[in-house]
């Protein structure tokens, strides 16, 4: 016999299969976060997995343009790109294809974009994004909207330990105009302020001379983090009106929250700076206790739609479901989304029964797949339990009168016998 020779199919770095137990859970959670956004009135839409580069360039900020994969299109001779982040695309089929529609637009999403990651980084270059846009709103309600639905969200998942960090970039940008500082200076700062480094903060303000007022305001950074007190401590603090406008706008926004009785999951972060130059507003991000990475994140961004021709607010999230996926590991209801009901293993030579009862069960919501593999009732058994499919129905056999059929449970091998009669009406056993 002639050994065929094993084909070199390794994946790119970055990317990743997902195999049925994984694909299941992946879909389990994006299924629950879809439906959440279902009950607070969003609407679904599918973009496309390519866009012309030139369109997707005008949307995405500058660090989105450097991760972007693209390619020429044989059929035009424009370059093409792989969306590295669906809000743009989100923006622009509002700007171009819904432009005439009313406005508010509450519309969700689920799909994967591409990003380069820095060679050795380990990063995945692949991202599953499940998340919501709202058009056509200014104000503290749409933006509590989010956060609220965000904690909804994270509790149907089933989690309990988490937070949402609550931040505001245009306080930050008010401090920074205030101090006069040069724009690599600025730059430094941010950097530094987004690491909560206050040692490099006060060295870098011991290079420029800026105002007693702004020196004051830039050494709080760092440390304007916590409960609802920050927002009370910074009101101290900065004098500049932009920074006290932002501050009162938070405010509002956290008022606000208190009414929809999620308090207790918030924090406040007005050293968070992150995705400074593409928000315009209130932002947020979502963290589980015992996972390092955010697993949501979002924010106001009022310009985007613009970008495209047609000025509309708007604020959003989204959720990074490989993010969220090693959090929910071991967790019953996601573990049960990747098994299945039956496994059924006929011993007659017709097949009628068995597609008969096959038939019967898939119409009453359970999964089935027959075994027509021939072989012994362990292999059997065995099969199903690898695969994760929870009971094997036999059909026939000596042991079995022919009016009956019998079921085991693959986990404890448990066995009762059911007339196909009584199945075939509905009389189901309690425990199936």
């Amino acid at each position: 016999m002639t050994e065929r020779k094993v084909v070199d199919a390794a994946l790119p770095r970055g990317v990743s299969d997902f195999l049925p137990e994984q694909a299941a859970r992946i879909c389990r959670i994006e299924e629950k976060l879809l439906h959440t956004f279902d009950l607070w009135g969003f609407r679904r839409i599918i973009p496309p997995l390519l866009e012309f580069d030139d369109v997707m360039a005008v949307g995405v900020g500058e660090g989105l343009k450097g991760k972007t994969f693209r390619f020429d299109d044989r059929q035009t001779g424009r370059l093409l790109a792989v969306p590295p982040d669906i809000t743009p695309q989100v923006a622009r089929m509002v700007a171009t294809r819904m432009r005439n529609q009313p406005l508010p637009h509450r519309l969700s999403y689920a799909g994967r974009v591409l990003r380069h990651a820095e060679s050795g980084s380990g990063r995945s270059r692949e991202l599953f994004q499940v998340g919501v846009e709202l058009f056509g709103l200014d104000s503290p309600e749409a933006d509590a909207e989010m956060a609220a639905m965000a904690v909804q969200a994270l509790k149907e998942l089933g989690f309990e330990q988490f937070s949402i960090d609550l931040g505001q970039v245009e306080f930050f940008r008010g401090i920074m105009a205030a101090s006069g500082l040069p724009p690599e200076a600025q730059a430094t700062l941010q950097s530094a302020v987004g690491r909560k480094d206050a040692s490099a903060v006060a060295e870098l303000l011991g290079e420029f001379t800026v105002s007693e007022a702004s020196a004051r305001e830039i050494a709080a950074l760092p440390r304007l983090f916590g409960g609802r007190e920050v927002l009370d401590e910074a009101a101290r603090i900065v004098t500049n009106d932009r920074s006290r406008r932002a501050l009162a706008n938070l405010a509002e926004v956290v008022d606000i929250l208190e009414w929809y009785g999620v308090s207790e999951y918030l924090t406040i972060d007005l050293g968070e700076i992150r995705g400074l130059n593409y928000h315009t507003g209130v932002t947020m991000e979502g963290f589980v206790t015992g996972g390092g990475a955010p697993v949501c994140g979002g924010g106001r961004y009022d310009t985007l739609a613009g970008v495209y021709g047609f000025d509309a607010p708007a604020t959003g999230f989204a959720f990074n479901l490989l993010a969220l996926l090693p959090l929910l590991e071991g967790r019953p209801d996601l573990e049960e989304s990747a098994r299945r009901d039956f496994l059924i293993f006929n011993r007659k030579d017709e097949r009628r029964d068995a597609l008969e009862i096959a038939r019967f069960l898939r119409e009453q919501g359970y999964s089935v797949a027959r075994d027509i593999i021939r072989r012994d009732l362990e292999s059997s058994l065995e099969y199903a339990r690898k695969v994760g499919i929870r009971r094997v129905m036999v059909i026939g056999g000596d042991d079995l009168p022919d009016d009956q059929v019998r079921v085991l449970n693959v986990g404890d091998g448990h066995a009762v016998q059911v007339a196909k009669g009584d199945l075939l009406r509905g009389i189901l056993p309690g425990n199936w």
